[in-house]
């Protein structure tokens, strides 16, 4: 039990703590995973929160959408997961909601559809994408949240979680439950990730940047993948 523990430490320094830059990471860690693929026959389905009508938060300067940023970096975790070849399946794939049109209730119909996706996949985790905001624009900050009594969820989002603060700036470490649809109705490992403060003018800049989008989701994916192994 103890070498496991050392090889784990050794690992996530490996991955996280050196990280100097996602792509030069990537060469490495993309060289490591090539020997390993095969074992990694996971199913995640990556959630982005939000979508048609429903915006979600809104930019203060920029007034960037939160459904618009969440699809964004959805899509870039994607396309890192499928790259080290895990099998994705996206709940929203364009700016459209989900929801049934005719519904009366058009979040609860948004809801139930992604639901439904989520137990058609199958998936062995979820990773479901949001932006935050807050009254104190001074507030930032990326948090992780998993289910309540769901230990498969907190671990994953500890190991994101452990990723994220160790290379982006203002990321907590510590995790929280979560009281969220997406959360409460899978019983997988599923974990939320508020990925920053649109409240926050620096921050809501930073979450625009296509380097940033890709060093944090780089993380997301590191995380991931050290709770798989």
């Amino acid at each position: 039990m103890k070498t496991i523990v050392v090889k784990r430490k050794i690992l996530l320094v490996i991955l996280c703590f050196g990280l100097i830059s996602c792509s030069l990471l990537g060469i490495v860690f993309g060289a490591k995973l090539a020997f390993s693929k095969p074992a990694i026959s996971k199913t995640i389905v990556i959630d982005a929160g939000h979508g048609g009508i429903d915006g979600g938060a809104t930019g203060k300067t920029t007034n960037v959408n939160e459904s618009y940023l969440n699809l964004v970096y959805a899509k870039r975790l994607e396309q890192i997961c499928k790259e080290f070849g895990f099998k994705v399946v996206m709940t929203r794939k364009d700016m459209n909601g989900l929801y049934d049109e005719t519904a009366k209730s058009k979040k609860k119909s948004e809801m139930e559809k992604r639901k439904d996706i989520i137990e058609s996949a199958k998936p062995d985790a979820v990773v479901s994408l949001h932006m935050n905001s807050f009254s104190d624009k001074n507030v930032r900050g990326a948090h992780v949240f998993y289910g309540q009594d769901n230990q498969a969820g907190q671990e994953l989002a500890e190991n994101v979680a452990e990723c994220l603060n160790r290379n982006i700036k203002y990321a907590y470490k510590n995790v929280k439950v979560g009281d969220y649809f997406v959360l409460n109705n899978s019983k997988c490992a599923s974990i939320l990730v508020e990925c920053g403060f649109l409240s926050n003018p620096e921050e809501e800049q930073l979450l625009q940047q296509d380097d940033y989008i890709q060093k944090f989701c780089y993380n997301i994916f590191c995380g991931i993948y050290l709770f798989f192994k």
